[in-house]
């Protein structure tokens, strides 16, 4: 059977690789050192496939019809978006995905209960566009993207996104291959594009929220990780946060509920507290 081996919650604001040089060294160095750890661990862990989580910017779904979760199940994928090239700053990959896990993730979550859209093409920004390039920056990995729905009421609630990545571990658990398989979720922290606190980075909402993940407690993430909650950590971006549970409900599932924070870098300059958290399987 296929094994999961790791899950994780990162940043994949668009600052990191399209306007870092505005931040101040200290601020690049510690941002870029964070990815760097990431990226170490991936290198030792080898992972085959990487599941991902992240939400969709309204860049696939229009407002009137957005999926709580929308799994891709294409061969291929390729990014950036042409309208995201010019200012995310990342050179033009592919990418291989993974059919047949796609295919068990859509068909065995409905059989558990919980139905999820599917789509053999799908557009990526920064959702995949920064983290793949900076932990996997040889594309050598299978990819399943999983687009999430933050921003369009009603959103998936706490709960909701902990079973959905308890439900993912099941799967993985019990997919015919030999394959070693981690859980990416990106997203966040605290931002809000053009939005009142674009210029902002709530540093006490951002170290609360790693800090929740730190205790393990999924009745206490239950209660307080509520998308209102969500909300004071930036009315347009901190949401993208539900993603991170998903990787929390997953770890959980296995018996590893309580997370890492690998690092964490208040940046107003890229417009976003910069961090990640990681759960080892």
């Amino acid at each position: 059977m296929a094994k999961l081996v790791a899950t994780l919650g990162i940043a994949h604001a668009p600052g990191v690789t399209g306007w870092i040089d505005r931040a101040p060294q200290d601020q690049q160095e510690a941002v870029l050192a964070g990815y760097k750890e990431f990226q170490r661990r991936m290198q030792e862990l080898k992972p085959d496939v990487v599941i991902g989580v992240a939400n969709d910017h309204l860049l696939n779904f229009s407002m009137d019809n957005v999926p709580d979760f929308c799994v891709g199940i294409g061969d291929h994928w390729q990014g950036p978006a042409p309208w995201f090239k010019d200012w995310l700053n990342v050179p033009d990959y592919q990418i291989k995905g993974h059919r047949e896990l796609g295919r068990a993730l859509v068909r065995d979550s409905a059989k558990a209960g919980i139905n999820h859209a599917f789509a053999e093409q799908l557009l990526f920004d920064d959702n995949w566009s920064v983290p793949l390039m900076f932990l996997f920056p040889q594309y050598d990995v299978r990819f399943v993207p999983m687009h999430m729905n933050c921003i369009v009421p009603p959103m998936p609630s706490a709960s909701h996104c902990l079973e959905v990545g308890a439900q993912i571990a099941r799967i993985v658990e019990s997919f015919p291959s030999d394959e070693r398989v981690v859980l990416m979720t990106t997203g966040g922290l605290s931002h809000d594009p053009g939005g009142l606190d674009y210029f902002t980075v709530h540093e006490e909402f951002d170290r609360w929220f790693m800090q929740l993940l730190e205790t393990g407690d999924l009745d206490k993430v239950r209660k307080e990780a509520t998308f209102e909650k969500l909300l004071t950590g930036g009315d347009g971006g901190a949401g993208e946060l539900l993603a991170w549970l998903v990787a929390m409900g997953a770890a959980a599932e296995l018996g590893k509920p309580k997370a890492e924070s690998v690092f964490y870098v208040p940046s107003v300059p890229m417009r976003c507290g910069m961090g990640g958290s990681y759960w080892a399987l």
